[in-house]
């Protein structure tokens, strides 16, 4: 009974240990490479990504950052593997992932308002007839996470870049994903705009439990934010954290 006891402790001590250095989960890429024909666009990427780490993914342009995007939200034929690790059950699980793209395509004056656009992400019943009351309350309270509760009545395609960032960044956490991601997140976004993205993404950093995985151009960012910068140039050339990225020979060489 003893031997039990003790064996029992030091199992729930593993557990507290791993979530001490990787949070409630992980997710491991190993060996993701991209080949269309006989062209490689990315290869042998290995990587660990914690929960409650802001992990950047940098690269001049052809570098292969998108394309890497898409292998893990498994949008294009990919080699290799993506495990998700949940620490704290000691279990594989499905990897939930949320997703800001770079811009989404929206005709011009496109009658669909930010409720409609929201919730038909999470309504398995018609939007456009009318609001459901519940489901309006939901959605409102979700916006209110990145300040943009305001927006709920707006057409879609009047938001601004900012303003459309955030709604995006509302439907990518309805539910919690354990991975976000996100591809160049300022583009095209005022100093405002992207003042109030920096506050919101400390904001998911502090009070959600999930990783991240961010596409930037936007070396100050980088420096400020990041826990784990990726050189990225077809495959990972350099990677730590923003010091040791960001003044490295491999960094000069890529953008020099």
């Amino acid at each position: 009974m003893r031997e039990a006891v003790k064996k029992s402790r030091r199992r729930i001590n593993s557990i507290k240990m791993q979530e001490t250095a990787c949070g409630l989960h992980c997710i491991k890429m190993k060996n993701i490479s991209v080949r269309v024909g006989e062209q490689t666009i990315i290869e042998d990427i290995n990587l660990h990504i914690h929960c409650g780490k802001i992990s950047v993914i940098i690269g001049k342009n052809g570098a292969g950052k998108s394309t890497l995007i898409k292998a893990i939200l498994g949008e294009i034929k990919h080699e290799g593997s993506i495990e998700f690790s949940d620490l704290k059950n000691q279990t594989m699980a499905n990897l939930n992932i949320g997703y800001v793209p770079q811009y989404i395509n929206m005709e011009k004056n496109t009658p669909m308002s930010v409720y409609d656009l929201f919730a038909g992400y999470i309504s398995n019943s018609p939007i456009f007839f009318r609001k459901n009351p519940k489901t309006y309350k939901r959605v409102q309270e979700q916006l209110g996470i990145f300040e943009a509760q305001e927006l709920i009545d707006k057409r879609a395609c009047d938001l601004s870049g900012g303003e459309l960032q955030r709604v995006l960044l509302s439907i990518a956490v309805t539910p919690v994903p354990n991975l976000l991601l996100l591809d160049e997140p300022v583009s095209g976004i005022d100093k405002n705009g992207m003042q109030l993205f920096y506050q919101n993404i400390a904001k998911l950093k502090s009070n959600f439990d999930l990783a991240m995985i961010i596409v930037s151009h936007d070396f100050e960012f980088v420096r400020e934010y990041a826990d784990h910068v990726i050189l990225l140039d077809k495959t990972i050339v350099k990677e730590g954290n923003p010091s040791e990225v960001l003044e490295s020979e491999e960094f000069k060489r890529v953008f020099g």
